[in-house]
């Protein structure tokens, strides 16, 4: 059965489109001119700009420049959008026009038709509620996708914060199981002194609380919205008492304390802020990364490596050898952290590319930023659920590493000096025995002060 279309026009000229779509003549030419991969606008920037929509309608009837009736039909159709209702009709590719025009006239053109046909009127007709003139009154394109990157940022990142908590939380409770288990240390992959394997969990610990401060520090500047500057920051064709309003009815409904931007100009032309952010979700990648090599090397083997822990086992790992088990989790976990750090390069250049008066990036910026903390998000409960809350700790084999490293002979050095304890140390290695055989036989202490120094407990 062939597809019924409809014609709608705009200031080009005539366009056909699917007779079902919400979406106009605007987003159908955006949709036939960039075609060239399958990312689409982010569910949270789609949540944002309907959030500017209907408040940005509130405060215009508030401020008697829309018709109350008119203002009532934008709102409940925004607030479906918001409810996910319309989801399928946003269909412009992420890779278009650098201001993000074309996202925000998706937006007016879906709620405009949909509050339309709330008023009984057929989609298409642009009346009584016209997409520009009546839902994008007293904004610009360049205000309000910068405005809705900030509040979509916002949101996302108190989700990241939350999923980043649940791990915080899960590797608190394996380093305050671990606090008593000895094994030795290393470092530059060689033995060192001994620890206990709570300590190394500890480090854990504290990269994950460090990540949730440093998201939390770069709030504040997502919480700026470019709203009433319009086209360049001046504010034309908007009034100054558009702004606050409108971002107090957004605040409101968030619970998030947004604020009209100190420097229009700068909120327009700028993407600094996600930037700021990117760095931020790269250091958490940079964190993840390093947690689950870690966690590779730790649970190594099991029989023929570190095998200081054991991982859960999830799958099999092999289509040749039965039985062998791989670390699924902690991999996956590496892949998510390269792929964030490439999107920082992206976001990076993204933030460089903004001549003059507008960044011409802003729908990628908005994807990478927004995918990137959806992404970390999930992968901190995976991390969380799937691998640390079911680490086992091998004692066994702490024990028996930390008694055959010859980095036991450091506590002797203070005793017996930097030279002779090294020698003890190298002639236990040339023979493969351990220090606390060597040492006995060249009897360098008494046997109850040799014991003291070499106890691992008495070096934590």
């Amino acid at each position: 059965m062939e597809q019924q279309e409809r014609i709608e026009s705009d200031s080009m000229g005539k366009v056909s489109l699917p007779s079902w779509a919400y979406w106009g003549a605007q987003t159908q030419r955006a949709v036939e001119n960039f075609t060239v991969s399958d990312a689409r606008m982010p569910r949270s920037m789609m949540r944002a700009l309907a959030l500017i929509k209907k408040y940005a309608a509130r405060t215009n009837s508030y401020l008697g420049v829309l018709d109350q009736k008119l203002a009532d039909a934008i709102d409940k159709a925004a607030t479906e959008v918001l409810d996910g209702k319309w989801k399928d009709h946003f269909p412009i590719d992420v890779f278009q026009t650098g201001s993000g025009t074309s996202w925000n006239m998706n937006m007016n053109e879906v709620i405009s038709n949909r509050a339309n046909e709330i008023l009984g009127q057929p989609l298409g007709t642009k009346k009584p509620i016209h997409p520009n003139d009546h839902v994008n009154r007293g904004q610009s394109s360049n205000d309000v996708i910068p405005a809705a990157i900030h509040v979509a940022n916002r949101m996302e990142a108190e989700r990241l914060i939350s999923s980043l908590e649940l791990l915080h939380k899960s590797l608190d409770a394996k380093a305050q199981e671990f606090k008593s288990v000895v094994k030795i240390g290393r470092t530059h992959l060689q033995d060192a002194v001994p620890m206990t394997l709570g300590q190394e969990f500890s480090g854990y610990v504290t990269q994950i609380e460090k990540s949730i401060k440093r998201v939390r520090n770069v709030l504040p500047n997502l919480e700026e919205l470019a709203l009433g500057g319009t086209a360049v920051g001046t504010g034309i064709n908007c009034d100054p008492e558009f702004a606050p309003l409108v971002c107090k009815g957004i605040s409101e409904e968030t619970a998030l304390p947004f604020r009209p931007a100190a420097n229009k100009f700068e909120a327009i032309a700028t993407r600094d802020a996600q930037v700021e952010l990117m760095g931020a979700l790269n250091t958490i990648a940079t964190s993840f990364m390093k947690i689950a090599n870690d966690l590779r090397i730790l649970a190594s083997g099991p029989r023929s490596g570190l095998g200081e822990i054991t991982l859960p086992s999830l799958q099999p790992g092999s289509s040749i050898m039965p039985g062998k088990v791989n670390p699924v989790i902690p991999e996956m976990v590496i892949q998510v952290a390269a792929h964030i750090t490439g999107k920082l390069v992206s976001v990076t250049i993204g933030g460089q590319n903004a001549p003059l008066e507008l960044n011409m990036m802003n729908p990628l910026i908005a994807y990478e930023t927004l995918s990137s903390m959806e992404l970390l998000g999930k992968t901190a409960v995976a991390l969380a659920d799937k691998c640390v809350s079911g680490i086992i700790a091998n004692e066994e084999r702490c024990t028996y590493w930390i008694e055959w490293s010859v980095a036991l002979v450091t506590p002797l050095a203070t005793e017996i000096g930097y030279d002779r304890a090294a020698a003890l140390a190298h002639r236990a290695f040339k023979e493969n025995r351990t220090v606390r055989d060597i040492a006995r036989e060249e009897k360098v202490l008494p046997d109850e002060k040799l014991e003291q120094l070499l106890d691992p407990r008495n070096m934590i």
